[in-house]
């Protein structure tokens, strides 16, 4: 039986249904009408139970192995990330993804209005001329109980410098250049592992202020519950391949820190918080209540890729996310209605997950990017027998 579960950006419990719910309370005449809607409750359960099975660790692998149309987990080793390179077409469709997926999460609802910005300075270090690092101390920068809801990465672009600019020649003209924030994490054997958190085109020929949305890597950094401080790192690369690109890309410049640094516009950590005491997000749960002692509601739950031993080599990114998970108990029908069954606390609206992964072809790995849906949940509700009862 194949279950018609869509790989929507934002999909409903209501998705999985072949067609709509029919009452239970049909005459007894109508027995073909019984027969249909049992069959459609019944679809509708075995989809919810697919879905729900997705979150878990093992769902989520045999769901990820359907979807590529794999029998097992590739074989990969740590020796097959030394010297990976992305290929530019891979970066940019998982980049448009992960846009596209934070653009969908964010428009509803809007937190503008109630959100605090706390901004923040970085020391800034060079590595070199097509890389910098970014430092930042963040220690007493979250007030307690309050969420990051976005963070963002501001670099002032200093003025061109036109002398700098390699001889055009007979080559196509450039107008960017490509800036790529990385979140680095350094690994217990002292090696770093670099995350790829945002991405933009910048003119070449423009200054000011350029915003990144590196939300993602203080989640991360938020989970590892590190003492040291956070370190961003921006990639400056051309817009296209070519030596040519490449060189101009050179010519891009941020503000740093640096005693001999006196441009305008040191770079900053901008984060947005939300005040859980006043803005809880409806319907999820609370700190310190326990499942089984609540109503129904929605539970963080992390799930990091680098810590599962069949990830940790296969997926490149993200490091992880939240998966999020549904918990508490919920009120019992009354008798006449028991038929429906027992009511429990499940996934009602669920999201999905842009992954860039391995794949093994012959001796050799490539890199691909896909959506995989139903990853989030997004929210939780009561279902009997696969129908929402409020």
């Amino acid at each position: 039986m194949r279950l018609a579960i869509k790989p929507l950006s934002h999909s409903t419990a209501s998705e999985c249904t072949a067609a709509p719910l029919t009452s239970p309370f049909l005459p007894a005449s109508h027995q073909q009408g019984r027969m249909e809607a049992s069959f459609t409750r019944m679809l509708y359960m075995l989809c919810l139970a697919a879905m729900a099975r997705a979150f878990t660790q093992e769902g989520f692998k045999e769901m990820m192995l359907k979807q590529l149309g794999l029998s097992e987990v590739p074989k990969l080793h740590k020796r097959d990330l030394v010297d990976l390179v992305i290929p530019e077409h891979v970066k940019n469709k998982y980049i448009s993804m992960l846009k596209r997926h934070r653009g969908k999460r964010r428009a509803s609802p809007s937190l503008a209005s109630i959100l605090q910005g706390i901004p923040g300075n970085a020391e800034v270090f060079y590595s070199d001329p097509m890389r910098q690092n970014f430092i930042f101390d963040m220690e007493g920068r979250i007030p307690k109980n309050s969420e990051v809801t976005m963070a963002e990465l501001k670099l002032f672009k200093k003025p061109l410098d036109r002398a700098n600019l390699p001889a055009r020649q007979t080559h196509r003209p450039v107008s960017n250049a490509r800036v790529s924030i990385y979140w680095v994490q350094r690994q217990h054997d002292g090696t770093n592992r670099t995350s790829l958190i945002d991405s933009r085109l910048v003119p070449i020929k423009e200054s000011g202020w350029k915003n990144f949305d590196v939300t993602q890597a203080v989640h991360y950094w938020l989970r590892n519950k590190r003492q040291e401080p956070m370190v961003l790192q921006a990639w400056i690369e051309g817009e296209r391949v070519g030596s040519y690109a490449a060189e101009v890309a050179k010519t891009v410049r941020f503000t740093s820190q640096d005693a001999g640094d006196r441009a305008v516009g040191s770079p900053e950590l901008v984060l947005y918080t939300l005040d859980l005491e006043d803005y809880g997000g409806p319907g999820d749960c609370k700190d310190g209540i326990h499942a089984g002692k609540s109503t129904c509601c929605r539970q963080k739950h992390y799930i990091n890729f680098r810590e599962l031993s069949w990830t940790q080599y296969w997926v490149i990114e993200p490091a992880g996310y939240q998966a999020y998970s549904c918990q508490g108990g919920c009120l019992q029908l009354p008798s006449p209605l028991q038929h429906w069954g027992e009511r429990t606390c499940t996934m009602a609206e669920s999201s999905p997950l842009p992954i860039m992964y391995l794949v093994r072809r012959g001796n050799h790995t490539e890199i691909e990017a896909t959506e995989f849906p139903n990853m989030i949940i997004e929210k939780c509700s009561c279902m009997a027998d696969g129908a929402t009862l409020l």
